[in-house]
């Protein structure tokens, strides 16, 4: 059973960082707890591939303690015949990093020239790393660069990878070709290998990055415009019309700064549509007539304008040179990255073939990129009514890179695809539909018109009504044409779930649909419910809720023992509302013989093993509940948010349970990383579920 990963590249860079991250998320959904080790860095500043890994997967061990050394250090010990010393050094620190964690991920020394010049004579780094590897008791994946080269010189490089670390005594668990030109097939070897394409949106620099680079000054844009990746450079130095047949999506305009028509063809064709630009860079230091800066700024393109006091020539010669990486300040990147990698590699057989010990608890990283995995394997449609929200196209981009679910976005196409040029995120296979205009809109009015003629519906008010977004989105899940649809982050709770209760309705047997939130504590992962949705449920309802709840924290791979909360423990007080409690445990037992139940329970007893052994000694669930039903709505709504804050916990809901088809509501304070989340796990509940009716399955 390997402890570690280790990633050997051949060749100066090679897409180390996506291939870190690739084999980071495979793990961190087996484990607790990863670690990360580089052998050697390049000086005393944080290493960016080390503070990528720490970042994202929470790791609080010191960036100083997750290196072997430095390569001016190894330079001096191997000029001084102490290489063996090296070796012992760096392997005695990565042994601290490993007796912490159940598994780490290793990225190898950096392939080139300079860095052989810097360690003294280290003249085949690629077996100095097998050398590591092997001490390290590591697998090896190394990763050859495919940038720029031909297939037939890709494969022979990924073949000779293979065979000189087997020769070398390292143990290869994969081969990665990172960067190559479209997909393309890799010799068959003995071990898998993985050829991943290029994907310019990961290695193109960003606006802000160029902007740094050159020193540019920023006349005009946000933070959004800053993010935008440059794809190509485009110099306007001709007129008007020879400028507009040379744009291309993504180009970084440079021209003159006196060049008032070019800055304002490549605005107006970025607004309409012609071309997505990526912004614009003024040269010379001249700074162009305020009035054409206001016009520029009525036209909103959501694009930076900056300044630099160089000639084009040199500013697109030291453009050019910029390469960017996925890195803490650039969640975008690590996305595309992320999706470029697992779209290539088979990560169940490469999990497979690395052995890893699942760990038996859930943590909270692990739930997270969990759903992330499950929700992928089980691709669904999803409809997202808020499709101009910024949030709603920042996450549509991340979750079409990462495949967790095909999305149709509602809104008028023209405006998302406007907001989205303006983010500069790309949502091309999204389906985007109008519902004003939508052929769908005349069968779905005649559809609520049945199920609401109970009601009084009429045709004329289904016509309307079918027009709003959330109305739309649950007929498309109610016809078919969509598997499940989150929305709520424009829109309030009500105006969400109304539609759902009018159209989907519960799942017979059940009185109520409810809710939970996933509370993910340091620690571990609680399921509390309902905190969202029915205010004061009876007995029988709250029956339901526990009986709903214990079913979903199942399907996430949390173990349900249920607490029916009170403020009493056992038969330690009286009143109706302790009645109403125990007789909702008494129909939990009933109906569900097989879960482990205790209540009334107090919160204190049912999460706290020293209150638990004082107050209900010898019961199963207390102080080890992980499913907690709350009496009500008041209850629950106030100690969700109460844990959230006072424990830092990350809530992640309201998930809905009980509907027949999943719709889920989204805070109006959801962030982009919740939008995710919820999206992943409706799309879980919706591959649980049955097809819905009329469900064409490819």
């Amino acid at each position: 059973m390997a402890r570690s990963v280790y990633i050997a590249s051949l060749g100066q860079g090679g897409g180390k960082s996506t291939i870190a991250l690739g084999l980071a998320e495979l793990l961190s959904r087996q484990v607790e707890r990863i670690g990360v080790f580089r052998p050697l860095v390049g000086g005393t500043e944080e290493d960016p591939i080390l503070a990528l890994l720490r970042d994202r997967y929470r790791i609080d061990t010191p960036a100083e303690d997750l290196y072997g050394t430095t390569y001016a250090e190894a330079s001096a010990l191997v000029a001084d015949g102490q290489r063996e010393e090296l070796i012992a050094r760096i392997v005695e620190r990565y042994r601290t990093v490993e007796r912490g964690c159940p598994a780490v991920v290793v990225v190898g020394s950096d392939f080139d020239d300079a860095a052989e010049s810097r360690t003294g004579g280290l003249s085949r780094e690629l077996a100095f790393n097998a050398r590591l590897a092997t001490e390290f008791g590591s697998v090896v994946v190394p990763v050859v660069d495919g940038f720029g080269q031909e297939p037939e010189a890709i494969a022979a490089a990924a073949r000779g990878a293979y065979h000189d670390l087997e020769d070398l005594g390292a143990t290869v668990l994969a081969v990665i070709a990172n960067r190559v030109p479209g997909a393309m097939p890799l010799p068959e070897l003995p071990v898998p290998a993985y050829a991943i394409p290029e994907v310019p949106t990961v290695s193109a620099p960003t606006v802000a990055e160029v902007a740094a680079a050159l020193g540019a000054r920023l006349l005009a844009g946000d933070r959004a415009a800053l993010d935008r990746d440059v794809l190509d450079f485009v110099v306007g130095a001709a007129h008007v019309p020879t400028l507009l047949d040379h744009l291309t999506d993504g180009a970084l305009v440079i021209t003159p700064g006196d060049r008032a028509d070019l800055l304002v063809a490549a605005a107006a064709a970025h607004v309409a549509g012609q071309v997505s630009v990526a912004g614009l860079v003024l040269t010379l230091a001249e700074q162009p007539d305020p009035r054409v800066m206001r016009l520029v700024e009525r036209l909103r393109t959501g694009l930076a304008v900056l300044s630099v006091p160089g000639d084009s020539y040199h500013t697109v010669a030291a453009s050019s040179r910029i390469e960017g990486r996925p890195s803490v300040a650039n969640p975008r990147k690590v996305e595309a990255a992320l999706g470029a990698f697992e779209a290539a590699v088979d990560t169940p057989e490469l999990a497979r073939r690395l052995r890893v010990t699942r760990s038996v608890r859930v943590t909270p990283l692990m739930f997270e990129y969990d759903l992330i995995d499950r929700a992928r394997a089980a691709r669904r449609r999803l409809v997202l009514p808020e499709g101009t929200d910024e949030r709603i196209l920042r996450a549509t981009e991340i979750l079409l890179r990462r495949r967790v679910a095909d999305l149709t976005l509602l809104g008028d196409p023209g405006e998302i695809r406007r907001k989205a040029r303006e983010l500069g995120v790309e949502i091309n296979q999204a389906e985007l539909v109008d519902p004003a205009t939508s052929p769908w809109r005349e069968t779905f009015a005649a559809e609520y018109t049945r199920l609401r003629a109970h009601r009084g519906a009429t045709l004329d008010l289904a016509q309307d009504v079918v027009v709003n977004s959330n109305y739309f989105g649950t007929m498309m899940v109610h016809q078919g044409h969509a598997d499940g649809m989150v929305s709520g982050a424009t829109h309030t709770t009500a105006a969400t779930i109304r539609p759902a209760f009018e159209i989907i309705r519960t799942v017979p047997g059940l009185s109520v649909a409810s809710s939970v939130f996933f509370m993910l504590l340091a620690d571990r992962v609680l399921v509390y419910g309902d905190c969202a949705v029915n205010p004061d449920p009876d007995a029988t309802q709250l029956a339901d809720i526990a009986l709903s709840s214990a079913e979903t924290a199942a399907r996430f791979g949390v173990e349900p023992r249920l607490a029916m909360l009170s403020y009493s423990t056992g038969a330690s007080g009286a009143g109706a509302d302790v009645e109403k409690v125990a007789a909702a445990t008494a129909l939990v037992r009933a109906r569900r013989p097989d879960l482990l139940v205790e209540g009334p329970i107090q919160y204190d007893a049912a999460i706290d093993p020293t209150v638990a052994a004082t107050k209900l000694p010898g019961s199963t669930v207390a102080g080890r509940a992980t499913v907690f039903v709350f009496p009500d709505l008041n209850t629950g709504n106030n100690t969700y948010k109460a844990v959230q804050r006072s424990a830092g916990a990350v809530a992640v809901g309201p998930v809905m349970q009980g509907l027949r088809r999943p719709v889920n509501d989204l805070s109006r304070g959801a962030t982009v990383k919740d939008i995710v989340n919820t999206v992943a796990i409706t799309a879980i509940q919706a591959a649980a579920g049955p097809e819905p009716e009329g469900r064409v399955v490819p």
